[in-house]
């Protein structure tokens, strides 16, 4: 056992210890989700129900899976539990850090495939399928959601142009 001083400040082996713990959020990212959490603290008590993670991450443009959402415990009903600011910093950190989310490049190669006519269109009804039965499945009423947010308007043989619609999903315009 040494009985010289530690060769590490104090203050640097703590600032060390407590960075383990917290996860690497720039500050503008830590803006957003404050933003977003203030929005959901419908009572102003620092407090989000947690029946509201999903929304509240989706807020600050991620886009959790619903398995990833099982690891944050989300509650089937409002009024369970609720969960304070530092509490989201973390899910914010593992969602965003998921690379298997899907990217823009991807969802334009996946649509692509549906263009029958090969003039960057689809029709509306397949993506109502693939919206509603594959991958993480959409409700008839989420379905309706996003074709009416974010689908331009159909032409008369029922399809709509492929990239509009990904730039606004994606909202990369």
């Amino acid at each position: 056992v040494s009985s010289g001083p530690c060769p590490v400040p104090y203050a640097a082996v703590h600032l060390s210890i407590a960075n383990m713990s917290k996860p690497e959020i720039s500050a503008k990212d830590q803006d957003r989700v404050k933003f977003a959490f203030d929005v959901y603290d419908f009572e102003g008590k620092g407090t989000v129900d947690a029946y509201y993670i999903k929304d509240l991450l989706r807020a600050v443009n991620l886009n959790p899976t619903n398995k990833k959402l099982e690891a944050f415990d989300v509650p089937a009903k409002k009024g369970e539990r609720t969960i304070k600011l530092d509490e989201v910093f973390p899910m914010f950190a593992t969602i965003k850090k998921d690379k298997d989310c899907g990217s823009y490049d991807d969802f334009v190669e996946v649509l692509k495939l549906y263009d029958k006519e090969e003039n960057g269109t689809m029709m509306s009804n397949e993506l109502e399928y693939i919206l509603m039965n594959l991958g993480e499945m959409l409700s008839k009423d989420d379905t309706k959601l996003v074709m009416g947010e974010c689908c331009p308007p159909e032409d008369e043989d029922g399809c709509f142009e492929i990239i509009p619609f990904l730039k606004k999903l994606c909202e990369k315009e």
